[in-house]
């Protein structure tokens, strides 16, 4: 989709999904869809100098040096890091955490971070909705570009607060597409001298939103979003960040009503994606895909094309339909061969149809170039999972490496209790798990912190109390894979073998290969509950 310059009005090249309709057949619920990423909820704005770029003539009024934001500085050195040891982790190497370890502490003596725990160990992305920046406007090698471009443009002209809000969005998604949480503060600080040369203007405000977002802060994500909406209530970023926003608090039914008011103010792929989600957590599947086949059919873009194509891929891989998951990753690596979402989903695709060695190469290639916290658990668990001599050491290593990115994240601003309590629970302590968990819980109730919850719990040994968690996880028809597992292992658990024969039999029935150990231990258990019969 090309970029739009004018977010003050809505669309009329695309239809709206509500508009067309729904074709016959039923959906089951789906799983989370995985992007890679965090939901930034930005929108489709340009990045170039000719983008939303305003003439301000206020003063500035904070005191940062212009060059400092617009400096082009290397990646955070402790990221640096742990790319190198995540490219080293590629090879046969006699020292494994060891020698991990080094790299890691030289790392982040740097920032002087704590590690902190880690993230999903059963390949599940915690952040609920797609991000919605198309990649061909704020990816990869485009996106350094037009950044530089902006840059210059501010050295010159720092009055633009346009300028400044679209670097400001653009930093965001760099810290996005390369897992580099440290250019948060920097699309801090731009979106903040934006805002001081042209108060309350709505791309800085959008932009707010889409950090907040990014940085897991929901509340000041929909605080900002309303903000930006009440200056401009078609924009796209806005109204985008304000579905995403709803959605990661668990109000899902203003979820909805924010979508079908995106939906009715400014249609395009971004907002088909999100309408496309909401439907997807309350088990409608068959809309969600439809949506998303209309969004494809408008992608005008090879970015939009591969983010889409990504999108359908991830409803398909939630489905178990294997063969679909990788036509569609195909088409969308045919459109940007980069794409980090893409490949990643595809490696996971080879792994549940049954080619591990293919998806362990696959991995093993991105977290090489995106030591991120999915790839880096997934490709432990298939290390794992194979069981070769020095595997059990090799998967280790990936799990600490997440440990790093996590404190990473975390001194940038980045709330990763959800993460932390899902990946502790698999592969850390069971006593850190429970309180990241909690604490998530306590800022926001929805499936996927319910889910956390429970987990947790019963890695602590208390099912009793996880129950109701796990029950409520699977409320809203949302049958992800890996929630019926967790519910079914806590029935068990709780003596309630009827109830966890049938939900271990429909997580397997609906994606047998959600996870390397989680499908694996799913199998074993109802093995067992059946030969206890």
């Amino acid at each position: 989709m090309a970029p739009r310059t004018n977010d003050n009005a809505p669309r009329s090249e695309a239809a709206s999904p509500s508009a067309s309709p729904a074709p016959d057949g039923t959906g089951t619920g789906t799983g989370t869809t995985d992007t890679g990423s965090d939901v930034t909820g930005t929108g489709t704005g340009t990045t170039g100098t000719t983008g939303t770029t305003g003439t301000g003539t206020a003063q500035v009024t904070g005191t940062t040096d212009v060059t400092d934001l617009t400096s082009t500085s290397p990646a955070d050195p402790r990221l640096t890091a742990v790319r190198r040891v995540a490219a080293a982790g590629r090879r046969w190497r006699v020292g494994r955490l060891a020698g991990c370890a080094a790299l890691l502490a030289v790392a982040l003596t740097a920032g002087a971070v704590a590690v902190g725990a880690v993230r999903d160990g059963r390949g599940v992305a915690v952040a609920a909705a797609p991000a919605a920046v198309s990649p061909a406007l704020l990816g990869s090698a485009d996106l350094d570009a037009s950044i530089t471009a902006l840059q210059a443009h501010l050295r010159s002209q720092p009055k633009d607060f346009g300028g400044w809000a679209t670097l400001g969005l653009a930093y965001v998604e760099q810290a996005r597409t390369k897992g580099d949480p440290s250019r948060y503060p920097q699309a801090e600080q731009a979106l903040k001298r934006s805002l001081d040369l042209s108060p309350d203007n709505d791309p800085a405000l959008a932009g707010r939103a889409a950090l907040a977002a990014a940085r897991h802060d929901f509340a000041n994500a929909l605080k900002y979003a309303d903000r930006a909406l009440k200056q401009n209530p078609y924009s796209e970023r806005a109204l985008c960040s304000r579905v995403d926003a709803l959605v990661e608090l668990g109000r899902y039914e203003d979820a909805q009503k924010a979508a079908d008011i995106a939906d009715a103010r400014h249609p395009g792929v971004p907002v088909f994606t999100r309408y496309a989600y909401v439907h997807e957590l309350r088990g409608d599947v068959a809309t969600a895909r439809r949506v998303l086949e209309q969004a494809l059919d408008t992608a005008a873009s090879p970015g939009d094309v591969a983010y889409v194509s990504t999108q359908l891929a991830q409803l398909a891989w939630n489905q178990g339909e294997y063969k679909s998951a990788l036509d569609h990753y195909a088409r969308a690596l045919g459109a940007d061969e980069n794409y980090l979402p893409a490949l990643e989903g595809r490696a996971r695709a080879r792994s549940a149809s049954g080619d591990r060695s293919g998806a362990l190469e696959a991995m093993e290639d991105v977290v090489s170039r995106y030591p991120l916290p999915g790839p880096l658990v997934e490709l432990g668990e298939l290390y794992e999972s194979r069981g070769a001599d020095g595997d059990r050491a090799r998967a280790y290593d990936q799990y600490a490496l997440v440990d790093a990115w996590t404190a990473l994240a975390r001194a940038n601003g980045v709330n990763a209790d959800l993460d932390t309590a899902l990946a502790a629970a698999d592969h850390g302590d069971a006593k850190s798990a429970l309180r990241a968990a909690r604490a998530e819980w306590d800022r926001r109730h929805t499936v996927h912190t319910a889910d956390a919850l429970a987990w947790a719990l019963h890695v602590d040994g208390r099912d009793t109390e996880a129950l109701p968690y796990a029950r409520r996880a699977t409320a809203t028809g949302y049958r992800n894979a890996s929630f019926l597992y967790h519910r079914g292992v806590i029935e068990r658990a709780t003596g309630h073998p009827e109830d966890a024969r049938t939900h271990l039999a429909a997580a397997l029935k609906l994606n047998p290969g959600f996870s390397p150990l989680g499908a694996r231990a799913a199998r074993t258990a109802l093995k067992s509950l059946e030969a206890a019969r």
